[in-house]
């Protein structure tokens, strides 16, 4: 599933792509991919224009002339694209927005899992997962005072809790694995027996990591490519996750992969070693 630098990298190829473009017509082929009455969102967003494309954790807001705001999340493997209008398309081309200027803005999804969701503007934060989601992780958003309180009332292991995102938004699996091995935590550590130092670390290593990998356009492990079509440069700088069996960077000791609530989990067991609980 893309992460937050995924997301924001595709965010900015869409203010390239489709930002100030205005919508003739919308092909959807696959209706279950819509929130919203099929021909209703058509007829909201015919005529539109996209002023820009904003993000809040891994959903993408694209914002439209009309006062109206397209939440979009990519789910597994969503993606977004620009070609000219009449260009051929695959079978997992499921929308195809075309604009006045002779492009068509297309979505592929080979899982289908990836859903549009038409809203008015100023509402989507009432909208599903945005209700709850938690701060950027930005020097501003992501206090040390609020990641302590949060993390002193938790009972759970720190794997789960950074992937909460109510929690923080934008962590997946890869950057929580890369995080947790920077600051030397086990992901099986009860989060409530993190130290205040330890957070501090945490807190710095979850800001700088994602601005850094948001800094090599995401990270590419199975098919994330950026709305040119591009892959990500950042599984090339990975320290953990994905080198299960490799030595540790820093001390040499074979890295290895558990599972950790259902989630795969890379880490070194002698930096990362679990403390007392």
């Amino acid at each position: 599933m893309p992460e937050l630098p995924e997301v924001e990298t595709v965010r900015r190829g869409l203010m390239r792509i489709a930002a100030g473009r205005q919508i003739n017509g919308i092909d959807i082929f696959y209706p279950k991919m819509i929130e919203n009455p099929v021909e209703e969102f058509k007829e909201n967003l015919i005529g539109q224009r996209i002023e820009r494309v904003d993000r809040r954790g891994k959903y993408l807001l694209f914002r439209f002339t009309n006062d109206l705001t397209m939440i979009s999340h990519l789910r597994m493997e969503g993606s977004y694209f620009n070609q000219p209008t009449g260009t051929t398309i695959d079978k997992h081309v499921h929308v195809l927005f075309h604009f006045t200027d002779g492009t068509d803005l297309g979505y592929r999804d080979t899982r289908k899992f990836g859903r549009m969701h038409l809203v008015k503007t100023g509402t989507e934060m009432t909208v599903g997962g945005l209700k709850k989601i938690g701060p950027e992780p930005t020097e501003e958003d992501l206090t040390f005072a609020y990641l302590k309180g949060i993390m002193n009332k938790s009972r759970s292991k720190l794997k789960p809790f950074l992937l909460n995102q109510s929690h923080v938004a934008g962590l997946g699996n890869i950057y929580a694995d890369e995080v947790l091995w920077e600051t030397r935590l086990n992901p099986e550590q009860l989060t409530n027996t993190v130290t205040d130092e330890q957070i501090r670390q945490l807190r710095e290593n979850i800001i700088h990591e994602l601005a850094r990998a948001t800094r090599h356009h995401g990270t590419t492990v199975h098919t994330f490519k950026n709305a040119f079509g591009d892959a990500g440069e950042f599984q090339n700088e990975l320290d953990c996750y994905g080198r299960a069996g490799e030595a540790c960077p820093r001390c040499g000791t074979k890295l290895v992969k558990i599972k950790v609530a259902q989630r795969g989990t890379t880490f070194c067991p002698h930096c990362q070693g679990l403390a007392d609980q």
